[in-house]
Parts: structure tokens; C-alpha cells; sequence
């Protein structure tokens, strides 16, 4: 872990000093097949889970609930917004938050338990993500090591208000960790189409919105770089057959949001944000 630790790491907790508290947060949806690995990897670390379920119907509360989770039952109102909902409820003097298909590496709950005991100047840290695509875990294709902010201080940070990817808006220093978050992103192909789907519509939708357009042309455009900046610049031929059928996903998914953004402004389905 970078520097930004207090330099009386030995017996601060023997001194008086009390150790921070960590909540974690998850949004999930189905994920009866993912969840109970996400939170167990923090289980006996984080002082509270609390878990935002958009409509489970595979049992996902009730896994979650056994396993001591804070479970909030609602609608789906985008990524972003669903993750800002649960930060509202959390306690704990820092936040992190996974999503359902992630877990803590063993040196990445070290460092977090180093953390927690020590204290920081920083106000959140960076963690490299090790994401599995079909079974493989990718070291090329821009997958590894794909570094994101997650682990924040609870006040110091808050999520974009969009409808999918969204990332934190964090105000002060960020740190970095060194162990990974685990991604096991997508199982099989049947999974990786899903999302694709799934993707591209809200990428589209949320373009829209903000007054973006395009064309077939375009569409196909940005696939072709798609695929050759995985492909390619990304070095995922060195990732094998799964590097290959990444780099189709990413095209696919890619071209397929800008299809459906140049429909959705075509039809004018899709009102932009004042």
C-alpha cells in the first residue's frame, strides 16, 4: 500500500487510538450464484453490509439476510443512483463497495485490516480489479490491471448520477492498494450476451439524454475501434481464445449502443435532460 498511512502503525489500537469502522455496500439483482462469495470476503472486517436489491426473484435477500446483510428491497433507478442510495445508509467510517460478482483478494482485505488499524491521510484508494472472462483470468485487453476507486472515506466521496458504470467523484488524495479486487465477471458466453444487451441499452438511453447522436455508420465505426483497441493496442491476442471473443463482446457491445442510440434519437423515444 502507498504511502499516506500513519507512521505509528505498532499499538495504535493498545494506545487508545480506536480503530475505524468500514461498512460495505453491494447492489445486486439476482445474484444468488455470485453473492454469498462477495460477502463472506468481508465478513469479520466491515462493521455493517448493506445490500440494495432491485427485484430478486432467485432468493438474493434471503441469502444476504443470513448472512447478516442490511437488505433494502426497491426499484432500479440506474446505477449511480442506486449506489448514492445505499452510501445514505451506511455508518461506518469508510465505505467500499463491490459489486455482486466481486470479492476481496487475501491481500487486499490485509491491507484494508492494516488500514482500518493504522488510519490514512488520504480520502480513498485505488485497488487493481483481476477480471475472469469465460473461465480466464485476463493479464492483457485492458482488463488487468484496470485499477478503480472504491474504498472511500464515508463524507469524502459520492457516485455519478448515471445509469450504468458509474464512478466516484472524490474529493482529496487517493491512495493506492496493491492486492485486487476478484472479478468473476463473466462466467460463459451465455452471460457475456446479456450484459451486452443489457450495456448497451442503458449506454444508449443515458447518451440520449444528454443530447447525443449517431448513425449506423458511426456505429459501426466505433465497433471496428472497439474490437481493435482490445485486440491490438491492448495486447488481447496475448489472452488467447478468450482475448479474441472479449474483443468481439467489446465491438458488439460498443456497436450496439450506438445502433440503438441512433433509433432511440431517430424516433425521438428519448427526451434530453434540461
Amino acid at each position: 500500500m502507498s504511502d499516506g498511512l500513519s507512521p505509528t502503525r505498532p499499538g495504535r489500537e493498545a494506545s487508545g487510538t480506536p480503530r475505524a469502522t468500514l461498512s460495505v455496500i453491494v447492489v445486486a439483482m439476482n445474484e444468488a450464484h455470485d453473492i454469498r462469495d462477495c460477502l463472506e470476503s468481508v465478513r469479520g472486517l466491515a462493521m455493517e453490509t448493506i445490500v440494495f436489491d432491485s427485484g430478486s426473484t432467485d432468493g438474493t435477500p434471503d441469502i444476504c439476510r443470513a448472512l447478516g446483510a442490511r437488505v433494502f428491497e426497491t426499484d432500479w433507478p440506474g446505477d449511480g443512483p442506486q449506489k448514492n442510495r445505499a452510501l445514505a445508509e451506511a455508518r461506518g467510517d469508510w465505505v467500499i463497495c463491490l459489486d455482486a460478482d466481486e470479492r476481496l483478494s487475501p491481500e487486499l482485505r490485509a491491507e484494508l485490516e492494516r488500514l482500518l488499524a493504522d488510519g490514512t491521510t488520504h480520502a480513498a484508494f485505488s485497488t487493481p480489479r483481476r477480471s475472469s472472462f469465460c473461465g480466464r483470468f485476463m493479464k492483457h485487453s485492458g482488463w488487468w490491471p484496470d485499477r478503480i476507486e472504491r474504498l472511500f472515506r464515508r463524507g469524502g466521496a459520492r457516485f455519478t448520477d448515471v445509469r450504468t458504470h458509474t464512478h466516484l467523484e472524490i474529493q482529496g488524495t487517493i491512495g493506492r492498494f496493491d492486492g485486487p479486487i476478484i472479478h468473476i465477471s463473466m462466467p460463459d458466453l451465455h452471460e457475456a450476451l446479456e450484459k451486452t444487451n443489457a450495456y448497451s441499452t442503458a449506454g444508449a438511453l443515458t447518451m440520449a439524454e444528454n443530447g447525443k447522436r449517431s448513425s449506423l455508420g458511426k456505429a459501426l465505426g466505433k465497433g471496428f475501434w472497439a474490437f481493435f483497441r482490445t485486440w491490438v493496442i491492448r495486447a488481447g491476442f496475448l489472452d488467447g481464445a478468450e482475448g479474441l471473443m472479449l474483443a468481439i463482446n467489446n465491438a458488439e457491445t460498443t456497436y450496439y449502443r450506438y445502433a440503438k442510440l441512433a433509433l432511440l434519437t431517430r424516433d425521438g423515444k428519448v427526451a434530453k435532460k434540461s
